[in-house]
């Protein structure tokens, strides 16, 4: 048999017909068992985590040949901390809504679904969860391939290639804010948090609680527009992919 379900075999199992979100459950339920028993989708996480964190640090030492004023790196650190917290707000945002379960990468949106099923992070030094957590931007690595390009080829201003490393450079960080977000209580991340620098507990928890809000994870400055697009484009989360990990538990236990 297929690893994957597909609409017709489910359909048609017994003769029963099957709703659309039980089909779901079932689709998410295969592509996270696929994920857990096949080391090839840890493999590939790891790859991608170091393709991400090498070119992060090839970027920068290249970056020390682009001559640009002090001023200007402030202000292109500025724009990229605010544009940072927007792209991943926006692309976290698109794949909390994916659902391809029986596609080749449906065991990699299966498993980021889980960040709603269990929000406590897995306590790692904070190197460690830098990569780690790296190793889910698939779409940086062809960012950060493309800016090498740029950069390599002086094909942008000095501004706007400083501009697009420190974006490749804070996406990563994002996360580590999102992490301690999650699971830091240490007054010195109170004190970033409360003063916008880094993503707060308060600010992030609608996320969690509510449905189709609050998706940046750097600062959450963007979140008023990303609210407006959630709100103009997807119905939410709660009722669609969130539900579809409703078996998850029971899966696994079956598996083991």
């Amino acid at each position: 048999m297929s690893p994957c379900f597909n609409n017709r075999t489910i359909r048609n199992i017994g003769g029963v017909s099957i709703s659309d979100i039980e089909l779901k459950r079932a689709q998410f339920n295969q592509a996270i068992e696929l994920y857990n028993s096949r080391t090839s989708y840890a493999s590939f996480s790891k790859t991608v985590a170091t393709v991400n964190v090498t070119l992060q640090i090839v970027l920068l030492y290249l970056l020390l040949a682009v001559d640009l004023t002090v001023i200007g790196m402030l202000t292109a650190f500025f724009m990229a901390y605010i544009l940072t917290d927007f792209i991943n707000g926006l692309i976290h945002m698109i794949m909390d809504h994916q659902a391809s379960y029986t596609a080749i990468y449906g065991p990699l949106e299966a498993n980021f679904h889980l960040h709603h099923h269990t929000p406590m992070y897995t306590k790692r030094a904070l190197p460690l969860v830098y990569f780690h957590e790296t190793g889910a931007k698939i779409w940086l690595a062809v960012y950060l391939l493309m800016t090498l390009v740029l950069l390599t080829f002086s094909l942008a201003s000095p501004l706007v290639l400083h501009l697009l490393v420190y974006i490749g450079v804070l996406s990563s960080i994002a996360e580590v804010s999102h992490y301690l977000c999650h699971t830091s209580e240490s007054s010195a991340m109170k004190f970033l948090a409360g003063c916008g620098i880094l993503l707060s507990r308060q600010h992030h928890t609608p996320h969690h609680e509510q449905d189709n809000r609050n998706y940046a994870f750097l600062n959450g400055m963007s979140d008023p527009l990303l609210n407006w697009i959630a709100r103009k484009f997807y119905s939410g989360y709660k009722n669609t992919t969130d539900q579809h990990f409703a078996d998850y538990k029971r899966a696994v236990k079956n598996h083991r």
